[in-house]
């Protein structure tokens, strides 16, 4: 709040508070060090629900309108505040999902129905965690997971020489502690029994007892209860404890729990020790000085180890620590936070971009001359960049042709009737561990981050795919709980192939028979019309399979979305004064005309040749699109149908990959086939040869240069297109200086 204050009111509009006064009103107060201002309202004692949530109304009308706030942004934390505040005409509605608030003790009656009715009309929503995010993805169609976020530099002075507060220096003994509410999620039992099993330890617990009678909270002469204390005096209180607690009760409350805790207690440079929450394992299972423990023999002596591992010269642990912290300050939760907040004023202010129909940039389409510097056929993603490269950097000029009627090549993107941003040829999800091609592509779009997740229906069950543990899991009933038993799992069932040659032998030889019939024969006998032992290897050697739980398809280092679509992104490429662009324009048709010097083919090199060897074999594909008047269909981007009783090979949901925001959506279904536009070069050898005949042609040519997936036949994902087209132009300069030297010395 604190940094949202820096360039806008800030307004925390706190539950109210019973008031013996015979009237509602408000108390504001700022809170000390900052603009953000605490509204407290105060209702009379004795009054109605519904004469409650009216006086909240007005009051709430009442502090927007002495503010003059016109349209401000409504940032909910709990959908219990959302009746008296949904009829305010927003510039956004924010949904902070912190937790699943409905599962906690003493819920209101009725939560989830405003939960459900606040997504409906929120644009944008956050969850605490990944676990909640999961939970909640479905829901609606612009979530993202903010796991803890921590002020390092607050926490980091418990590492230095400080007055321990007085109320705690009285304590002997090593202590060991925990901060936060002290409620139903605490394993009390556990507690209890760990205190017992080390009564040489001093137990610390700070923080309001809420929802719990005082007898029930268990009681030892080495359990001390502090009480609340401020967040500026939590550092102190650490710089007294040897180890931190965390002693939660794995039940409904604390399923989806991301404890901001974690990070503060490791910046500390405090150990820790905690009951195996799921996120808790999730983001620091790994990590040197958190400690996972279920039951109270075990839990007792984690705190032994903790309590080592502090005392230790060597802190190796702490380097390691806060170089992962580095990563999780407020600032770079607020950065991004702050992003997606204006996105959706972004949204709310221009509706005419969620509207039917396209928007093109003034591409110039002119009648062609004939003295370009260079025509380049075809307007995806290679040839896009190398126009733009030797126009904007090598000033030439290009005449750019493609013969579908729009740019972009498969990547293309238009609103449909309903105003739905779509792919016409299928999903194209944006990924790459090049910072050169992310940050030339950055020229050109904003992005959207975006981690794609795959689901492969399988049986009627929807199971991640590449394979991980959740998989493993969920196909056989197991309960594989750690990498090193889904690892041994999978070594029991893969079958080695010596030597590995085709795309069966891969999956066989690393996960076995069983796994390889589930997930890949069918699937693949359906998207390449062959037996994946009649394929070359490459075609699933790039498929990984997993033995944690991550469950994203790619792991790459940058992952998203152009944040308004891929066409616009490849207009703003090509919006430069010294490209044409002819779209709806066949080669053939200009082939004759002497317009250019050098051509530069991305399309298929056999057409180029008149198939002079026969036809490069190439898959194809089809599409079905559909719109569905409902909010959201699928739990993920896509879902995969490995089985060959199904006609097409997966469902699309495009909303999941764009993040509009729309009461509709669309989604499309792919069907693999022989005929049609050139997809996919088939990886086979004697393809491979008759490539090469290809090749060898277009190297006794000077004048024209072969790139992309058709005019190399070979797969690229889209990243490693645009790398290959920027390595071919810089090669494209170097010849050019070289032939220029050269005619300089002659």
């Amino acid at each position: 709040m604190q940094r949202f204050a820096s360039d806008r009111q800030v307004f925390f509009f706190e539950e109210y508070i019973p008031t013996d006064h015979h009237l509602a009103y408000l108390e504001i107060h700022a809170f000390e060090g900052t603009t953000v201002k605490a509204v407290r309202p105060r209702i009379p004692h004795g009054w109605s629900e519904g004469d409650r949530e009216e006086a909240l109304r007005k009051l709430l009308d009442e502090l927007l309108e002495l503010n003059n706030a016109a349209r401000p942004i409504l940032w909910f934390y709990t959908p219990v505040m959302y009746g008296f505040a949904s009829h305010i005409d927003a510039g956004a509605v924010v949904y902070d999902c912190m937790d699943e608030l409905a599962n906690f003790k003493f819920a209101p009656p009725g939560l989830k129905e405003m939960e459900t009715a606040l997504i409906a009309r929120a644009d944008v929503m956050f969850t605490g965690g990944h676990s909640l995010y999961e939970a909640k993805r479905h829901l609606h169609g612009s979530i993202h997971p903010f796991p803890s976020s921590v002020d390092a530099a607050h926490f980091q002075r418990a590492r230095d020489d400080f007055e321990e507060p007085f109320d705690q220096k009285v304590i002997t003994g090593p202590k060991v502690g925990y901060y936060g509410v002290i409620d139903e999620r605490l394993d009390l039992a556990l507690i209890g029994a760990v205190a017992k099993a080390r009564p040489g330890l001093s137990f610390i617990f700070i923080g309001p007892v809420t929802k719990i009678a005082p007898e029930d909270l268990p009681k030892a002469s080495n359990i001390h209860y502090l009480g609340q204390k401020s967040y500026k005096d939590l550092p102190a209180y650490l710089s007294g404890w040897e180890a931190a607690l965390m002693p939660f009760a794995l039940n409904e409350a604390t399923k989806f729990i991301s404890p901001t805790k974690t990070p503060e207690y490791l910046a500390a440079g405090r150990p820790v020790v905690s009951t195996p929450v799921t996120d808790i394992i999730r983001h620091y299972g790994r990590t040197d000085g958190v400690f996972i423990a279920r039951d109270a023999n075990n839990f007792a002596s984690a705190c032994d180890d903790a309590i080592a591992l502090k005392k230790k010269l060597d802190t190796g642990w702490l380097a390691a620590v806060d170089t992962m912290l580095r990563g999780s300050s407020w600032d770079a939760t607020y950065s991004a936070m702050s992003a997606l907040v204006d996105e959706a004023v972004t949204r709310r202010l221009l509706p005419e971009r969620n509207a039917k129909g396209n928007h093109h940039h003034n591409l110039s389409r002119a009648k062609p001359s004939a003295d370009y510097d260079y025509l380049i056929v075809g307007a995806g993603f290679a040839g896009s960049v190398l126009a733009e490269r030797l126009a904007c950097d090598g000033r030439k000029r290009v005449l750019l042709c493609d013969r579908r009627p729009h740019v972009a090549g498969n990547a293309y993107d238009f609103r449909n009737d309903d105003g739905i941003l779509v792919h016409q040829y299928g999903p194209h999800i944006f990924h790459t561990n090049s910072q050169e091609v992310f940050s030339y592509l950055s020229r050109f779009t904003d992005w959207r981050p975006y981690e794609h997740r795959v689901l492969a229906d399988v049986g009627g069950r929807q199971l991640p795919i590449p394979i991980n543990r959740t998989t493993l899991n969920g196909l056989y009933g197991l309960d594989l709980g750690s990498d090193e038993q889904a690892a041994h799992f999978l070594a029991s069932r893969a079958e080695p192939c010596n030597p590995i040659v085709t795309s069966r032998d891969v999956v066989v030889s690393q996960v076995g028979s069983d796994l390889y019939r589930t997930f890949f024969e069918g699937y693949t006998r359906k998207q390449w019309g062959l037996d994946p032992s009649q394929l070359d290897k490459s075609v699933t050697a790039r498929i990984p399979t997993r033995v944690n739980t991550d469950d994203r398809y790619f792991l790459d280092a940058y992952q998203a979305m152009p944040r308004n679509g891929y066409t616009e992104m490849f207009e703003k490429m090509l919006d430069h004064e010294n490209i044409t662009v002819m779209t709806g324009t066949e080669y053939s048709a200009i082939k004759n005309d002497r317009l250019a010097k050098h051509t530069i083919f991305t399309g298929p090199i056999d057409e180029y040749f008149d198939f002079r060897f026969g036809q490069l074999p190439y898959r194809s594909l089809k599409f079905r699109h559909e719109t569905h008047d409902v909010r959201r269909l699928l739990p993920v981007g896509v879902v995969n149908y490995p089985s060959e009783s199904v006609p097409y090979t997966r469902v699309t949901e495009y909303k999941h990959l764009t993040g509009q925001i729309h009461p509709k959506t669309s989604i499309s279904y792919e069907f693999a086939c022989a005929d049609g536009d050139p997809y996919y070069p088939i990886p086979r050898p004697e393809n491979q040869a008759l490539y090469k005949q290809y090749e060898a042609l277009a190297r006794e040519r000077t004048d024209v240069t072969f790139v992309g997936r058709l005019g190399t036949y070979r797969y690229y994902n889209m990243d490693q297109v645009v790398g290959q087209a920027l390595a071919t132009y810089r090669r494209m300069g170097k010849t050019n200086s070289t032939a220029i030297a050269a005619s300089a010395q002659w």
